[in-house]
């Protein structure tokens, strides 16, 4: 089996057994590519050009690593891979949605995913928040952050737009020394 097509099947199996999106993936993916396929340091770097790049973070990881790892065909077969579980899930329960929507048990169930998913989301922003350098003395700043964009309702283009005003500030002053 060419190994583009084992790509395919690792995104595949990260796609169907994960729920929550692409932030919720993150440690399925690193388990099953950082050592075999990436480098810790590579992951990281996939990770964070993911992250920056419009789209589907999942999508966006499963892209870069392909062609990373195979090129174009790599790129194609991760990337379908990643998608091809949630289009199919997201088709069968289009379905069949509008006959199960008020069941009670089903609502339980979903009402019941909410808190595993959360979960599956902390884990990545915790690890990421790790290696970007972030700690409990520069922890207040992504809590200001972040309730500015949820309670004032600011942007998150401005708040990037300020990261980098101040970083470029920040440098000047640096090169100035």
């Amino acid at each position: 089996m060419k190994n583009f097509t084992k790509l395919f099947f690792i995104f595949a199996k990260i796609g169907l057994f994960t729920l929550g999106g692409g932030y919720a993936m993150l440690p399925l993916m690193e388990k099953e590519l950082v050592g075999t396929y990436l480098s810790k340091e590579d992951f990281l770097d996939v990770t964070a050009v993911a992250q920056s790049a419009p789209g589907i973070m999942a999508i966006n990881v499963a892209i870069l690593t392909g062609q990373r790892l195979y090129g174009v065909p790599g790129a194609v077969s991760a990337a379908c891979g990643a998608a091809l579980p949630s289009f199919v899930i997201i088709l069968a329960v289009a379905l069949f949605f509008r006959k199960f929507a008020e069941n009670p048990v089903v609502v339980s169930v979903f009402k019941g995913i909410r808190p595993a998913v959360v979960a599956l989301i902390m884990v990545p922003v915790f690890n990421l928040a790790k290696s970007a350098g972030v700690t409990f003395k520069t922890v207040w700043l992504c809590i200001a952050v972040a309730l500015a964009v949820w309670l004032l309702g600011i942007s998150p283009v401005y708040i990037v737009l300020l990261a980098v005003l101040g970083a470029l500030l920040i440098d000047k002053k640096e090169r100035a020394k």
